[in-house]
């Protein structure tokens, strides 16, 4: 009788492990620091903003390191007067850190001048753009959770010619935006 419950149990056991590695095989967390050396990316690709700017952002810290957690880009802006359409992230709070130059956000109805050392936070559902004011510039952005931002940007690298408004607002919605305006003008 004894033998029966093993033998049961160990069948019970099986689908049970499978489950729990193919879990962990999907929900990875990185276990071990690393270091991305400046002017590089976490997994050696630097993408480019096409379509909405030129910028080049690079991944410091994926949302593969986190399980989603946390993802932190290193923007180098390339666009003077330039920046994305006022949109809103469903899902995601989001902040900058001005390194060098100098930009102008809008958070909500409010305006912001941000210059090297400013920090700016982006709530969740709360529409937000910016515009960089000079000739070059670079900010720190990071969201949390990480959402569908890496895959947005790998699409947008992606583009050979300029995207309609319309192409925009639908690679923004299909990664959890929304385009709710144009983007900012330098007055």
């Amino acid at each position: 009788m004894k033998r029966r419950y093993f033998i049961l149990t160990i069948f019970a056991l099986v689908p049970t492990l499978a489950f729990a590695k193919i879990k962990r095989l999907l929900h990875m967390r990185t276990e071990a620091g690393f270091k991305v050396n400046a002017g590089e990316a976490r997994f050696g690709k630097h993408y480019k903003m096409k379509g909405v700017t030129l910028n080049t952002l690079d991944i410091k810290i994926s949302g593969n390191d986190t399980e989603n957690d946390l993802a932190v880009f290193e923007q180098t802006g390339l666009t003077p007067n330039g920046g994305p359409p006022l949109h809103i992230h469903r899902f995601q709070d989001e902040w900058f850190y001005v390194v060098e130059g100098e930009y102008l956000f809008q958070v909500g109805e409010d305006k912001y001048q941000m210059t090297s050392g400013d920090t700016i936070f982006l709530p969740r559902n709360v529409q937000h753009a910016f515009i960089q004011l000079s000739e070059k510039g670079k900010m720190i952005v990071s969201y949390l959770p990480s959402g569908k931002m890496e895959a947005f940007f790998q699409m947008t690298d992606q583009w050979t010619s300029p995207p309609s408004k319309e192409e925009i607002a639908k690679v923004f919605k299909d990664h959890d935006m929304i385009v709710v305006g144009s983007p900012l003008k330098n007055d």
